[in-house]
């Protein structure tokens, strides 16, 4: 039996994994997969590196925690293409979108993870010094079980913690149905400053010495991942019977509708600017020293896979 964690089990950007293990497409492939049902973020990369986990799905640069400069750790195929995350700014702020002026002075909430990296970098590269106190980044407010986050950033403004918060496609979801927020940014799809949708994206990583000792199973996670893509693409809807077993009831009946918003994005393929981005990305973040190699990062003899 493999395991399998995610970084946020509600992420549309990383559903792909948890649907191809809970609608049993990895089963189809012939490879034994345990979804854990955790938030995968806060310990995932470690015990990858420790040999507790054979899968995560989550940012691809995550394993830089564990494996430094990714050594040990490969990227076998995207879940999702392109920077996923999202800032969300209060209902009622008079702001236009994608205004990066705007975010002088706000206070913004934040999982201090590691999708602040994403969220100070972008800031930094929209002349923002948050050392100088240009724009203030603020904890999320912590959640009652830590295995959802989505409503922590719908809280931070509730609570006046913040002006506006950084998340994934649910989170934003949640505040807009709530009434409390509204996108300002959506960097997949072209906000934020120039090349910011190449910063990171959601990929399925796993160890050097899986691939070594069990290439079948690797290459049957790539498959299982295509072959989910293509499901969700053709019918979003699949996702709601997943969500009914796995999320809080107020995120069920919106997930559908993220799928379909996303499907266009649910693409295995790992291109050479992609990873020149992450690269660049995990560089400006402290991540990693010096930019790496297309072919250090990614499981390239299972591409042929990404379009099977």
């Amino acid at each position: 039996m493999f395991k399998l964690s995610v970084a946020d089990l509600d992420s549309p950007s990383y559903f792909v994994a948890v649907a191809a293990a809970d609608l049993g497409f990895f089963k189809k492939e012939g490879i034994d997969v345990e979804l854990m049902r955790e938030f995968g973020a806060r310990t995932g990369p470690e015990r990858l590196r420790d040999g507790a986990l054979h899968f995560f799905g989550g940012p691809a640069y995550a394993a830089t925690r564990a494996f430094p400069a990714w050594k040990g750790a490969k990227l076998l195929c995207a879940l999702s293409q392109y920077s996923y995350w999202f800032l969300a700014v209060r209902a009622d702020l008079d702001v236009k979108r994608g205004d990066l002026g705007a975010l002088k002075g706000l206070r913004i909430s934040s999982s201090m993870e590691s999708p602040v990296l994403g969220l100070r970098h972008l800031l930094a590269e929209s002349g923002l010094n948050v050392e100088r106190g240009d724009t203030q980044i603020v904890p999320a407010p912590p959640t009652q079980a830590g295995r959802f986050m989505g409503h922590a950033g719908v809280e931070a403004i509730r609570q006046n913690l913040a002006d506006g918060y950084w998340g994934n496609g649910m989170r934003v979801a949640l505040g807009e149905k709530a009434g409390v927020a509204k996108v300002h940014l959506d960097l997949r799809r072209g906000d934020g400053p120039p090349g910011a949708r190449w910063y990171n994206f959601a990929a399925l990583t796993t160890t050097e010495q899986l691939i070594k000792e069990h290439p079948q199973a690797a290459a049957a996670a790539v498959r299982a991942i295509v072959k989910t893509q293509r499901a969700l693409k053709a019918d979003p809807s699949l996702s709601t019977a997943v969500a009914e077993r796995l999320f809080p009831p107020e995120e069920v009946p919106l997930i559908a509708g993220l799928i379909a918003r996303d499907a266009p994005f649910y693409d295995a393929a790992i291109s050479s600017e992609a990873v020149e981005g992450l690269s660049k990305f995990a560089m400006a973040s402290g991540l990693t020293p010096e930019p790496v190699a297309y072919e250090q990062l990614v499981a390239t003899q299972f591409r042929n896979l990404w379009n099977a």
